[in-house]
């Protein structure tokens, strides 16, 4: 292997480990607090309120609903307001985390929900 192909091959990894890392933790950070929301809003939850958790949860199906190619190109405009362009490897961060947040949020809402409620 040539030593530019190597080098191209190890920034890219480079990039690809960021880009992951960095849209865990932000789905992380958003989609934990509102698995907790849809839990705690539920009925019997500690504060039921059926219409905010009945919202978030359509929230949440109607982003797990649309295809990624499809909300990478609607995030164009609002990746660019955040980062300032839409191509590279901090641009691809903010819809990798948008899209990855409910996914995120439905996991921690039944892991909770399996917790026993004594």
């Amino acid at each position: 292997m040539s030593p530019v192909l190597f080098e191209l091959l190890l920034r890219s990894t480079w990039e690809t480990v960021l880009m992951t890392g960095a849209s865990g933790l932000i789905s992380l950070v958003f989609g934990l607090p509102l698995g907790l929301a849809l839990v705690a809003t539920d009925r019997g939850g500690i504060a039921e309120s059926l219409w905010v958790n009945r919202a978030l949860a359509a929230v949440i199906n109607g982003f797990r609903s649309v295809p990624f190619i499809i909300l990478l190109v609607a995030l164009i405009p609002v990746t660019r307001l955040i980062v300032g362009t839409s191509i590279g490897t901090w641009a691809a961060i903010v819809p990798l985390s948008i899209a990855a947040t409910p996914y995120y949020a439905r996991i921690a809402e039944v892991s909770l929900r399996e917790v026993d409620h004594g």
